[in-house]
């Protein structure tokens, strides 16, 4: 029996092409997670709930032969993604700031203390709060929805192992603290009602080693037993490991059960190969799950910690495939609005120009970008952030016919040139233009050309008509004496033979 999503539609590859993406280097991670045996994760898997009945088995193999990456998925091409916890109130560091305060950088300790108050009396749980007091869901949305993106996924659990959900099984979760409401819930909500698609991100398999063992003599509340499964130092010992283990599970699935995410991402943390039991028992969950609610979703993980079944995510643009050929594997890159993942004050943030660049580098090669904004800890998104979210916007509703819903082509770019295509339909998106300057697309040329006759050639958004020459150098077009968009702007080309 197959899962009921729609298969991914076969493509085809140069032996070349081919040959440069498997050379392609797996994106390298220090494994955060735990340090566990394979007794450990077994006593965790026997304390978890019973995989539903459906076509996937927690076995590779199952896994193999059943996934199809979701059509959706394909098609989507840029989504949001955005850390957003208690570590924004603070806005100092980055999202790594209840690592470094509990003695895993002075600098910052003191600065939390000279801030908040000292660890012992005002430590990281106090931040919740001041946590999402101002948070609105039904304007994020709506500003997704502008930016242009198709689906949307927050971090419903980091590192810290703050719960942005209603849990049942931690009460250091958005219902209890803070804002005392469903943060994961209400967003989902609100996203699906603009008719996007809504995942939601994991990070807590790295939460029981996070915090470094203290020192002696650090006055904190580490220790204090109203925080001590909050903090996870106090025991360590092999017993709180293995429940440990067991939650991670129960909270994946309980996040599975109660929003039906459509995406579901891990990161590195779960890399090690010791974890592949839990892994699959949440895939199979999962996948099981979504084949009774008659939908497509999708894991999203790094490097092999899925060896099938998981859509491969690289962090930071550095990261990606850059050869200018077409990847046969299905990817996103999770790419910071600017230097830090979570909200920091002062942070420098990237441009409009630059996020579509990115994505249109990542897409020309068979990726999706996944732009993570870092909203700050108040629940409200810096405005600063808003512009550049809705001059991607602008750009996508000129020109999205040449990314949404697009393949790749034989060749991912040439020059400043990049390619997508639709059946027959040709786009090639220059990066930066120059208004009334020609445009030569040599892999177009005569006797290079696909074979068909080039019969019209237009530039999205620009009304004016489009004459161009094609001869043996390539393909002769000039861009409009006024520019379609302020920053790249497409051509589409029909009447090709694009088999």
């Amino acid at each position: 029996m197959k899962f009921s999503a729609v298969r991914q539609r076969p493509r085809s590859f140069p032996l070349f092409a081919l040959a440069c993406a498997a050379l392609l280097p797996r994106p390298s991670f220090a494994q955060s997670g735990p340090r566990a045996t394979p007794d450990q994760v077994a006593a965790a898997l026997a304390d978890t709930p019973t995989i539903p009945a459906g076509p996937f088995a927690a076995n590779w193999d199952s896994i193999r032969a059943n996934y199809q990456t979701p059509e959706w998925f394909l098609d989507a091409k840029f989504g949001i993604f955005m850390h957003f916890g208690l570590y924004s109130v603070a806005a100092h560091g980055s999202e790594w700031y209840e690592k470094y305060i509990y003695g895993g950088n002075a600098a910052i300790e003191q600065w939390h203390v000279q801030k908040f108050g000292p660890l012992d009396t005002h430590g990281y749980i106090k931040l919740a709060d001041q946590y999402a007091k101002n948070f609105d869901p039904e304007k994020w949305a709506e500003l997704f929805k502008k930016a242009g993106a198709k689906y949307i996924v927050p971090t419903a659990q980091h590192h810290d192992g703050f719960a942005n959900w209603d849990s049942a099984f931690t009460p250091f979760n958005s219902m209890h603290y803070g804002p005392k409401r469903d943060i994961v819930g209400d967003l989902g909500a609100a996203v699906r009602k603009q008719g996007l698609k809504f995942g939601v991100s994991n990070h807590g398999m790295e939460h029981f080693s996070f915090i470094a063992t203290p020192k002696a003599d650090l006055k904190s509340d580490l220790m204090d037993p109203a925080y001590a499964d909050f903090y996870q130092v106090a025991d360590r010992s092999p017993a709180a490991l293995v429940k440990f283990l067991s939650v991670w599970v129960k909270q994946n699935d309980e996040l599975i059960d109660k929003y039906q995410p459509d995406l579901l991402w891990f990161d590195n943390g779960v890399n090690g190969r010791v974890f592949d039991p839990l892994k699959l028992a949440v895939a199979a969950y999962y996948y099981n799950r979504a084949a009774g609610w008659g939908k497509q979703v999708t894991l999203s993980t790094k490097s092999d910690a899925y060896l099938a079944g998981s859509v491969l995510d690289y962090e930071r643009q550095g990261r990606a495939p850059k050869l200018l050929v077409p990847t046969p594997n299905v990817w996103e890159v999770d790419d910071p609005i600017g230097e830090k993942f979570g909200y920091v004050e002062g942070m420098k943030l990237t441009t409009s120009a630059g996020v579509v660049r990115t994505l249109i580098e990542d897409v020309c090669r068979g990726g999706a970008l996944m732009l993570n904004i870092s909203p700050k800890g108040d629940g409200t998104i810096p405005e600063e952030q808003q512009q550049i979210l809705l001059g991607v916007g602008v750009w996508l509703a000129v020109n999205g016919d040449a990314i949404y819903g697009s393949r790749t082509w034989t060749t991912a770019g040439e020059g400043d040139i990049r390619y997508t295509k639709k059946g027959d339909t040709l786009y090639a998106i220059v990066e930066r233009p120059v208004a009334g300057k020609e445009v030569v697309l040599p892999a177009l040329a005569t006797g290079k050309a696909p074979a068909g006759k080039i019969n019209k050639v237009e530039w999205l958004g620009s009304p004016a008509a489009v004459t161009f020459i094609q001869d043996e150098t390539g393909l002769k077009v000039a861009l409009p004496a006024t520019l379609p968009s302020d920053f790249a702007a497409a051509l589409k080309i029909t009447g090709l033979n694009l088999k």
